[in-house]
């Protein structure tokens, strides 16, 4: 049985319509990112209960905080960084989400990862160290354009850290975006440290985000991987649809209906069960 979740702030940014829309598509969690067009790590702590409160009324948890910790520059000064990502963490308690999902740092254009790599591991030890402290499992996320965006750096991270509290988030949209076919060159890789899935498509030739099983994401390869794996653990929808940004996307009601749709029957279709 795989559980569902979903950037429920693709939806809207009113966080009674995310939850309302989730639970119509018969969703029991979301991923948390953003309510009131606000980031969750900016949210005040009134802003914070209401949402708990929210959430307890539609009879929803949390799968895992959206954070933007590591979206910033390599070269950027970390320890204001660390302490924001030390904040996740607590908000990640007070939801008593288990994940909270980060990057691995922007790098500047022309930069040499083999350059940065030293700084790059340090600061995720430090942040895995957060993460072990209040009991949460941080997920990499490979986004472009950070150290970790093509899955032999995303190894390198996972393994060179070395804590059962630093795993893998699994975009098959941006390997793509960075010319990577995520089934036939990432998985092997990245399957013994593979905790969380990101359903997301992308097409080769443009870039362009698509539904589940529309684009080059192989996901339909992956799906049934997981399944003879006997992976057991979340899938979250992240669109993409509408709009783009720095710090995520936008769908609306209907786009994040037709990608829950799409991914659905992908797993109806291969008999597998789902909640």
């Amino acid at each position: 049985m795989w559980t569902l979740s979903g950037f429920s702030d693709e939806i809207s940014p009113d966080f009674e319509e995310q939850c309302s829309v989730v639970e119509k598509l018969g969703l029991r969690y979301l991923e948390f990112r953003s309510a009131w067009d606000t980031n969750i790590l900016d949210l005040s702590e009134r802003q914070l209960r209401q949402a708990r409160e929210i959430l307890a009324s539609h009879d929803l948890s949390v799968s895992s905080i959206g954070s933007p910790i590591g979206k910033i520059f390599i070269d950027e000064e970390f320890d204001a960084h660390l302490e924001r990502a030390r904040h996740a963490a607590e908000v990640a308690r007070f939801f008593d989400a288990p994940y909270i999902r980060i990057f691995s740092f922007f790098l500047r254009p022309g930069t040499d990862p083999d350059s940065v790599r030293d700084e790059v591991m340090r600061r995720m030890s430090a942040l895995a160290a957060v993460a072990a402290e209040y009991d949460v499992v941080m997920l990499h996320e490979n986004e472009k354009e950070i150290y970790g965006d093509i899955p032999s750096r995303c190894l390198d991270i996972i393994e060179s850290v070395g804590s059962p509290h630093l795993r893998v988030a699994w975009d098959a949209a941006n390997f793509v975006q960075v010319g990577v076919r995520p089934f036939t060159e990432a998985y092997r890789l990245l399957r013994p440290h593979l905790e969380y899935v990101q359903i997301k498509d992308a097409l080769l030739e443009s870039g362009e985000v698509v539904p589940a099983g529309r684009g080059d994401g192989e996901v339909v390869e992956t799906i049934r991987a997981l399944r003879e794996d006997g992976f057991d653990g979340f899938f979250s929808l992240e669109p993409h649809l509408s709009n783009v940004h720095s710090l995520g996307g936008f769908s609306g009601p209907e786009l994040f209906t037709e990608a829950w749709q799409a991914f659905t029957d992908i797993l109806s279709r291969e008999k597998i069960d789902f909640v």
